[in-house]
């Protein structure tokens, strides 16, 4: 089981190997019988441009994450893209460190490719899905310390 993180024509605030720990948390966390997932930072107008292709919305988003159907055993989990700038605006609109919403962010893609979901309103911010990231946000956190 693991995380493998790489950057695409961006730079992380954060370094890729923590970002891949903080993914392998969520993974031993959640049990998940997969051998891994990777996550790729992009710009924003790449995250927008696959926003726009696989999810039919316009303009850039902060991580979006696609889950592999294969056959058993083939190897990866899922896919996931994250776009620093975006989090660093919410960061900043949050009033907390980049570092904590990119975690946060692993954390969240993670999330999805195993099958977690939550509702698109604000609503959201109560879901199970939403506490459970928090839970691991706190884990994986608390792992660097």
């Amino acid at each position: 089981m693991s995380v493998t993180v790489q950057a695409h024509r961006v730079r992380s605030p954060v370094s890729l190997s923590a970002l891949a720990r903080v993914g392998e948390v969520v993974l031993r966390a959640e049990r998940a019988t997969a051998v891994g997932v990777s996550v790729t930072l992009v710009s924003a107008a790449r995250i927008a441009q696959l926003n726009a292709v696989h999810l039919g919305v316009r303009g850039p988003t902060d991580v979006i994450a696609f889950a592999l159907d294969g056959a058993p055993g083939a190897g990866r989990l899922g896919d996931v893209y994250l776009a620093p700038s975006v989090a660093r605006n919410q960061a900043r609109r949050l009033r907390i460190s980049v570092r904590e919403e990119l975690m946060r962010l692993v954390v969240h893609g993670i999330l999805h490719v195993l099958g977690h979901d939550h509702p698109d309103d604000t609503s959201r911010l109560s879901s199970p899905m939403w506490r459970r990231q928090e839970a691991l946000l706190r884990r994986a956190m608390a792992a660097r310390s």
